[in-house]
């Protein structure tokens, strides 16, 4: 039987739970063969059940009715954390929500290790929320209590850039001075580690870890910005009025464009507001749009059609936006040049952080022997390249894009833990 406790990544995008078998860590497959969950929690109004990862998204994608939040994460330390979205008849807590989808891990944790599982180790990113130390020990301890609803009782915590530092540092073959890049749907972080095989042998590591950062840009961020600077133009984002002495309100659009704000849209106050607005609207006609889908709750799906753009630019030059519109035809154009020009104020300061964490460890770039990338938003060429150039001599190591961290976590239980 596997060792009673495991490490669980709950990331903004998707999530992961790693365990020990035969001495190794390992991830546990949590939807069939997939050993990724995509961080979704669609509540189906018309069989009254509760589904997950990529079962929520496929439900809200077929037009069940019902309710997909997204990104749940990023609301932690938040002031959306404290507020209620309508799920049928009832109001639910974010924090409730948020416990449902670790529950729903735990149970994937406990088939796999066979127990009722008390022990894990939490992955977090280095900062929560950027300069406030306060709501970033919030967001921990919001994370804590969710955790300890759902049966957890011994409870640590681990930067998830160390985490995959302790996932590389199991093929190494001799000492190396790290520089972890954790790219993931929420945050950047960044960890200077000297990695060893003695090291991976070490139960404390503290004067292995030179220095950590990191800034609350990621994956779900540049979907915003390529949303704003693209898609919400085609539903009047940036028009002006008729009186032409103002441009129309932007928080709705704002809303629109970023994941777990969505659900805000859902509400009969945020349709009268819509309605008023096209009024004013100089292009009726693109407010309309906007319209359109908040009425039948495409929210979500032109948001997952912005994130697929994105990956898709990825390795292509060009790609379209097919709008989600009950009564019009209207594609938008994307360019890997036009999501770069969207992405670059984000781009830099994940840039700058990086670099700041060399100065914090005060090491010159140089001194970076290895480059080890995780998090699927290190896929994005703009920003690799922007990284590496920073250290053009260290050489690159791909990790797990989306599991590295969960393994690291398993080795982290296992020392705190085994």
């Amino acid at each position: 039987m596997p060792p009673s406790f495991g490490g669980i990544d709950f990331g903004t995008s998707n999530s992961t739970i790693g365990v020990i078998r035969d001495g190794r860590p390992r991830l546990v497959a949590l939807e069939g063969d997939h050993v990724t969950l995509p961080s979704a929690v669609f509540f189906n109004f018309e069989d009254d059940r509760t589904y997950y990862g990529r079962r929520a998204i496929e439900d809200y994608t077929l037009n069940s009715e019902g309710r997909l939040l997204r990104a749940l994460k990023s609301v932690l330390g938040s002031s959306l954390i404290h507020e209620k979205t309508r799920i049928k008849a009832r109001s639910m807590l974010f924090t409730d929500i948020i416990g449902l989808f670790l529950r729903h891990l735990k149970k994937r944790l406990d088939e796999a290790v066979g127990d009722d599982v008390g022990r894990v180790v939490l992955g977090r990113p280095v900062h929560f929320v950027d300069g406030d130390e306060e709501a970033d020990r919030a967001a921990q301890s919001q994370l804590e209590l969710a955790a300890r609803a759902q049966g957890f009782r011994d409870i640590e915590f681990q930067f998830e850039p160390i985490a995959a530092a302790l996932d590389y540092e199991q093929s190494v073959s001799k000492e190396e001075l790290a520089l972890i890049v954790d790219i993931g749907g929420g945050t950047s972080d960044f960890s200077i580690v000297r990695v060893s095989p003695d090291g991976a042998r070490r139960a404390d590591r503290k004067g292995d870890v030179l220095a950590n950062s990191g800034v609350h840009v990621g994956g779900t961020d540049f979907d915003r910005l390529i949303s704003i600077a693209t898609v919400m133009r085609a539903l009047g984002y940036g028009t002006p009025t008729k009186d032409g002495k103002r441009n129309l309100p932007v928080s709705y659009f704002n809303d629109l464009a970023t994941w777990q704000r969505i659900n805000q849209l859902y509400s009969n106050r945020a349709m009268t507001d819509l309605r008023q607005i096209r009024q004013e609207a100089a292009e009726p006609h693109l407010v309309e749009r906007m319209i359109d889908i908040v009425r039948h709750r495409q929210g979500h799906a032109l948001a997952g059609r912005v994130e697929q753009a994105k990956i898709d630019l990825t390795t292509r030059p060009a790609t379209s936006i097919h709008l989600p519109l009950a009564g019009e035809k209207v594609d938008i154009a994307l360019t890997q040049e036009w999501m770069n020009a969207a992405i670059a104020p984000a781009t830099a300061r994940v840039v700058e952080t990086a670099s700041a964490t060399v100065r914090d460890a005060g090491l010159e770039p140089a001194q970076i022997e290895t480059l080890f990338l995780t998090g699927g938003s290190t896929g994005i060429p703009q920003l690799r390249d922007a990284i590496r150039a920073l250290f053009p001599g260290a050489r690159v190591v791909e990790g797990d894009a989306f599991g590295s961290v969960g393994l690291g976590l398993a080795l982290d239980a296992q020392r705190k833990f085994g």
